[in-house]
């Protein structure tokens, strides 16, 4: 915590909406990034040596390399985002600065974002979407073209029960939907009731009866290719994989294959290992309407934008006033 009495230097990298830029140049020192370019590693080092709080986004790699290179005044970390996989938190706590993030607010936007794939993947929407721009609909209906899959009554396996997750399964429920679901704990059981959700303590048998699933976990070292090659091979070959959490969580080559290979029927993702980079393999599958591909863009409405930037700002102005911020991130959190 900290009591500065000039305004302090925050570097903000990338460019946030205007409403919320404006708040931040009233309250702090406030260096924004007009271009909203990339910082490159050399710029967020600098950053690191002259801020005294910098706020990063999930474009921003922030490893122990850089944070060792941080000046004796950068106290604070305020991720404009929820995940903080791409900050070192650990470093950062060792090192006595803060870390804190926005949770909460995209939560609707991105469980809107999820229900979206599954229902694009599952009717082929992409696909036809694009047959009349293409003047590719010379032959017009026919009784056996263009056919998806129902989702009523289909089995839903969320992997990740938190707040997203259960956005999800109310979505999901009102669609006719059987929501399954696995996380390190289970939820208490009014949520579950409320859901009809039913709890798998096992991943592998979960994954082994659903018909669609969905990433809803964040990325930490434990959940690193959680879907791994041998647990998306226990899928059914009629089964749907929707990711709007993390690449990293799923083994994007294996999936690949398996679609491939016909033994996974589609899938719909937000989010890649290597974004922006994206594997051909999969653009390839996308072009022959196999795979769904968005760009990072379940949270992308301006409401949640500019609540996330709300965020930004309490947790720097509460920090800088001499207290505990309301959403620090905790070594147990990691």
């Amino acid at each position: 915590m900290s009591s500065l009495k000039r305004k302090p230097l925050v570097v903000v990298t990338r460019r946030l909406p205007d409403v919320v830029e404006t708040r931040m140049r009233e309250l702090f020192d406030t260096r924004l990034n007009h271009d909203d370019k990339p910082l490159s590693q050399e710029a967020l080092a600098t950053a690191l040596r002259e801020a005294d709080v910098l706020v990063p986004t999930v474009t921003d790699e922030i490893d122990s390399g850089l944070l060792a290179q941080a000046g004796p005044n950068l106290r604070l970390i305020a991720n404009f985002g929820n995940g903080v996989d791409h900050i070192d938190v650990g470093v950062a706590l060792e090192r006595g600065i803060t870390v804190t993030n926005t949770p909460g607010v995209l939560t609707e936007d991105t469980a809107d974002m999820t229900m979206a794939l599954i229902l694009a993947v599952a009717r082929r929407v992409t696909e036809g979407a694009r047959i009349i721009p293409d003047d590719d609909w010379s032959t017009g209906w026919s009784p056996t073209w263009m056919l998806g899959r129902r989702i009523t009554g289909k089995r839903l396996g969320i992997v990740g029960m938190g707040r997203i997750g259960q956005a999800l399964a109310r979505r999901a429920k009102a669609f006719g939907l059987q929501i399954h679901y696995h996380n390190r704990r289970r939820v208490p059981a009014p949520i579950e009731n409320n859901l009809d959700a039913t709890y798998w303590e096992s991943l592998d048998q979960m994954l082994a009866r659903v018909d669609i699933v969905s990433v809803n976990c964040p990325h930490t070292p434990a959940t690193y290719h959680l879907l791994s090659a041998r647990r998306l091979k226990l899928l059914k070959p009629e089964a749907i994989v929707v990711n709007t959490a993390r690449g990293e969580v799923i083994d994007e080559n294996a999936l690949a294959r398996l679609i491939e290979a016909g033994e996974i029927s589609a899938a719909g993702l937000d989010v890649f290992e290597q974004e922006p980079a994206v594997s051909p393999r999969l653009v390839k599958l996308a072009r022959n309407g196999k795979v769904v591909l968005l760009p990072h863009m379940g949270s992308a409405t301006f409401e949640s934008r500019v609540d996330m930037g709300e965020k930004v700002i309490i947790n720097i102005k509460t920090f800088m006033d001499g207290h505990r911020p309301p959403d620090r991130i905790l070594p147990s959190m990691l």
